[in-house]
């Protein structure tokens, strides 16, 4: 007990560290033809990122406390407007636009903004949704996501790095827009801080941060799919698909879970996670799933730290390859990606905590439209 009381502190200082130091994109190393500029420094704590109807692009924010609003007036592809909705909220981390509403996640609580987009000068108050989600905030910050049914997903995770708390944690679910009709999705997972639908098929694939102080290199952080309701992926019992757990393992067997479809590495910290429809990347980005790495934390050798793209064959991964690195160097941090944003002009947007900064990550091909289909590393834009 004393030694969870110790480490959450660290934890969640970690995971929450307020923006400081520069900016150094000239460090970043990304494929030929791509290039990274700021599309703002004036985001504290950058956490989830939101687009709107109208082009606003909606932050949260973890110990921060605000939802902010981004706005790029002159098209220049730099956001020269940074207004904040929202403040004195806990942890809202999470924030999803819906119909014209920014809904945003404060731990035991779900808010929305009304009609938002019209009301950038002059945001209403946030009204309640709903306040009936646990209050733990060991993983109470929580990334959400409106569905194709239209239902808000929003995850419980485990209070803990590893325990069993029955149905009650470890899950992802999902409610009306007015809080209600509250649902279990699946089970056996950790801590989703990203998820998204794959478009055509609109199954659901989810990251999920496997458990620490089990050595450098077990388990690994994952990247799921669920393929029907009430799925179960194992925590706290097995992690990884085939690691059961020395004490909460037990009596069970992997073969009884689902496995993920990909292990992503031992504590590299996968959080937001999106599939790339655009047209500016080549056409090898068509589908992929774009996923940032927040970094470890706990590491004898830092992880992580980077933007990672998982090219699909199927169901299946057929490559797990960078597309941003350079956020650490000799085991020191300037930067942690948070989350990815696809923007209708076919750029991205990451968001980085660490820095208090939103990116914009662009492609150009110098070939006559010849593609770049094995990255040729080249360091990003000054």
């Amino acid at each position: 007990m004393r030694l969870r009381s110790i480490l959450l502190p660290a934890l969640l200082m970690l995971l929450a560290a307020p923006a400081f130091g520069a900016i150094h994109l000239d460090r970043l190393v990304l494929p030929k033809g791509f290039h990274v500029a700021v599309y703002s420094d004036q985001v504290p704590n950058a956490r989830e990122l939101a687009l709107g109807a109208q082009g606003t692009v909606f932050v949260g924010s973890m110990d921060a406390g605000k939802v902010y609003a981004l706005t790029d007036t002159k098209h220049d592809g730099h956001a020269d407007k940074v207004r904040v909705l929202a403040s004195g909220l806990e942890l809202p981390v999470g924030v999803a636009f819906h119909r014209g509403d920014l809904y945003i996640s404060a731990v035991s609580r779900i808010y929305v903004l009304r009609d938002i987009e019209h009301h950038l000068d002059d945001p209403p108050r946030p009204e309640l949704v709903t306040d009936k989600l646990p209050s733990a905030v060991h993983h109470g910050w929580r990334f959400i996501a409106f569905g194709p049914d239209g239902k808000l997903y929003v995850p419980i995770g485990a209070p803990c790095n590893v325990c069993d708390k029955g149905k009650a944690y470890a899950k992802l679910t999902r409610m009306n827009t007015d809080g209600s009709g509250m649902q279990d999705v699946a089970w056996g997972i950790r801590n989703t801080v990203g998820f998204d639908w794959r478009p055509g098929s609109h199954q659901l694939w989810f990251t999920d941060n496997g458990r620490d102080l089990l050595g450098d290199d077990v388990p690994s952080d994952e990247l799921n799919r669920v393929s029907r309701l009430g799925e179960h992926f194992g925590f706290p019992y097995c992690h990884e698909g085939d690691v059961l757990d020395p004490e909460f393992g037990k009596g069970h067997s992997c073969k009884d879970y689902t496995p993920p479809v990909l292990k992503l590495g031992a504590h590299v910290a996968s959080l937001g996670m999106r599939f790339y429809t655009g047209r500016m990347f080549p056409s090898s980005y068509q589908g992929a799933i774009l996923i940032a790495e927040h970094g470890s934390w706990n590491r004898t050798k830092k992880s992580g730290y980077r933007v990672m793209t998982v090219r699909l064959d199927g169901d299946k991964v057929a490559s797990y390859q960078p597309l941003i690195t350079g956020f650490e160097q000799d085991e020191q941090a300037w930067g942690r990606p948070v989350d990815v944003q696809p923007l209708p002009d076919g750029s991205v947007l990451v968001s980085d905590d660490l820095a208090g900064a939103v990116y914009r990550v662009t492609y150009e091909s110098r070939d006559s439209g010849l593609e770049t289909r094995d990255p040729v590393e080249h360091r990003g834009n000054p």
